[in-house]
């Protein structure tokens, strides 16, 4: 243990402090003093005890030291130099994490590797455990969480599709009839609505992909709309959903344990911010499963970027189903064209 500056003297034979009992508030002024091996309490309390019983707090340059007894009884001493010049005597090491905190070199190592560990976690560790736990979920609570989602953006963002019932067919004949990447394919149903926030899809846990009337009047082409679909069921088949989901909680706990309970919209805003990667990269793997759709169709591609060029010609999606964590329309229409 390092010597503290100023007590080059004798150490003390005693310390004074305040005694508590473990069962009320009252103190008891006593000294406390050292006998081979042994801690000795005089004054308005008289008790003995083993040294390799007690526990004692870690060391901090203003805060008082507390030395715990086994019955939950506790000292307190406020004069910290006497003390921990007393608990030298005694041949007490304070534990590696305690005595790395005294040093500001050991500690700034410490934070560096806590937030490469964070960092590394975030990026691979978090994405393989959401996809291990999504892809093991049971049906029926992707059902329900399906379902309510569905309730309230109806309630709220959409209203009942003007599209004709023969259209609405027509459009999701067209896409059952067509060949899908290999593998199985997950349930899905497509439905139509009416949107406030203009022209949009998008896809809930359960399978259900949400297709907007503004999007297939936007299109104007059913090839254009079949990429859209298939745009959206590469989300289903990855169950992109349900891993934001996950991963979106994990982190929230996690900004919670680390940065404290700030505020929701703090909260809410580092998740967001976190998250954008984990979209990017949903985004593309919803891309190559509707590039490899088209190619096993034989539908040319340029009809799949024909949706990034509409979308982008009219400055977006809306306000809310393209953030600017997905990847930029020309970036997409290129790797689309480069598929062929």
């Amino acid at each position: 243990m390092n010597d503290i500056p100023g007590t080059e003297q004798s150490p003390p034979a005693a310390v004074d402090g305040l005694y508590f009992d473990g069962r009320s508030s009252r103190q008891h002024r006593v000294t406390l003093s050292v006998r081979e091996q042994t801690a000795v309490l005089t004054g308005d309390v008289q008790r003995q005890c083993a040294l390799s019983e007690l526990r004692v707090s870690e060391r901090f340059s203003r805060a008082s030291r507390k030395v715990t007894f086994p019955d939950g009884a506790y000292l307190e001493v406020a004069d910290t130099a006497a003390f921990n010049a007393l608990l030298d005597t005694t041949g007490h090491r304070e534990s590696p994490v305690a005595r790395a905190q005294q040093h500001w070199r050991a500690a700034l190592i410490a934070l560096a590797a806590t937030i490469v560990l964070l960092v590394l976690a975030y990026l691979y560790l978090l994405p393989a455990v959401s996809a291990f736990v999504a892809n093991r979920l049971p049906p029926s609570i992707e059902r329900r969480i399906g379902a309510s989602a569905l309730g309230f953006l109806d309630q709220h963002v959409f209203e009942p599709s003007q599209l004709p019932p023969a259209r609405q067919d027509a459009l999701v004949k067209r896409f059952t009839a067509l060949q899908l990447p290999p593998g199985p394919v997950s349930s899905y149903r497509i439905l139509f609505r009416k949107s406030r926030i203009g022209a949009n899809a998008l896809t809930l846990p359960s399978g259900e992909i949400i297709l907007t009337d503004e999007l297939v009047n936007l299109l104007d082409n059913d090839e254009a709309v079949m990429g859209v679909l298939a745009h959206e069921m590469g989300h289903v088949q990855k169950r992109h959903l349900m891993q934001r989901a996950i991963q979106g909680s994990v982190i929230g706990a996690t900004v919670t344990v680390l940065f404290g309970d700030v505020s929701t919209l703090a909260a809410n805003l580092s998740t967001l911010m976190l998250d954008m990667h984990y979209s990017r990269d949903a985004e593309r793997e919803a891309d190559d499963y509707a590039i490899a759709t088209f190619k096993a169709n034989g539908i040319p591609l340029s009809q799949l970027a024909y949706v990034f060029q509409k979308l982008g010609a009219r400055g977006g999606t809306g306000p809310v189903p393209f953030l600017a964590s997905h990847p930029a329309g020309s970036e997409r229409i290129a790797h689309i064209l480069n598929s062929r």
